[in-house]
């Protein structure tokens, strides 16, 4: 991807990785086209092209930006890690994936449809870093608890923040408000008790 240089190309970026993330989450990768994502940001094939040379270009700009904001959004959560309570620091975990929706759907869109190497190892750092993110704000929550503990917590943890995301997009569920307060209660209990012993 080539960098925009002024503030005006910065937009122009922002809204055709908007558009190629609405396109990618409702077409798939396969089916989505580049001319279909210039039209939905407003831009023409040729700015499209500019800053996205291909579909694949385009496809792990919008992988690395959904890794980006997901980060993001750890890091300002272990920020305040040290002094949320128990309960807020679980409602602020699971609410990290479940806030970023449409991202995450394009994501998962392009992970399942691209098995090259560039797309399979994305996810795996991200996987990696998240894991590594939630045990260190779980170490900061409770300083005692054991490395070794703290990563199995973490996977867990990131298993159950992956479950709320995906109950945020499932199609046609009913009782999603509940579901998610169920998980949210579980997620509760299981940091309660997990950073009580330490």
């Amino acid at each position: 991807m080539r960098e925009p240089q002024r503030q005006r190309g910065r937009d122009r970026v922002a809204a055709l990785l908007q558009a190629g993330a609405a396109v990618f989450a409702e077409k798939g990768y396969e089916a989505a086209t580049m001319t279909e994502v210039a039209a939905r940001a407003g831009a023409s094939i040729g700015s499209l092209y500019q800053f996205f040379p291909s579909k694949e270009a385009l496809a792990d700009a919008l992988l690395a930006g959904y890794g980006e904001q997901v980060l993001a959004g750890l890091q300002a959560v272990e920020a305040q890690a040290a002094r949320l309570a128990v309960p807020d620091l679980a409602d602020a975990l699971i609410d990290l994936l479940v806030g970023l929706k449409q991202e995450r759907v394009a994501a998962l869109a392009l992970i399942e449809a691209r098995r090259d190497a560039v797309a399979t190892a994305q996810p795996l750092r991200l996987r990696d870093a998240l894991r590594a993110g939630v045990a260190r704000i779980l170490a900061l929550r409770a300083p005692g608890l054991p490395p070794e503990r703290a990563t199995a917590m973490a996977i867990i943890v990131l298993l159950q923040m992956k479950a709320a995301a995906a109950l945020g997009t499932e199609p046609g569920l009913t009782v999603r408000a509940a579901a998610l307060a169920e998980l949210r209660r579980m997620t509760r209990l299981y940091l309660a008790e997990g950073l009580d012993q330490a």
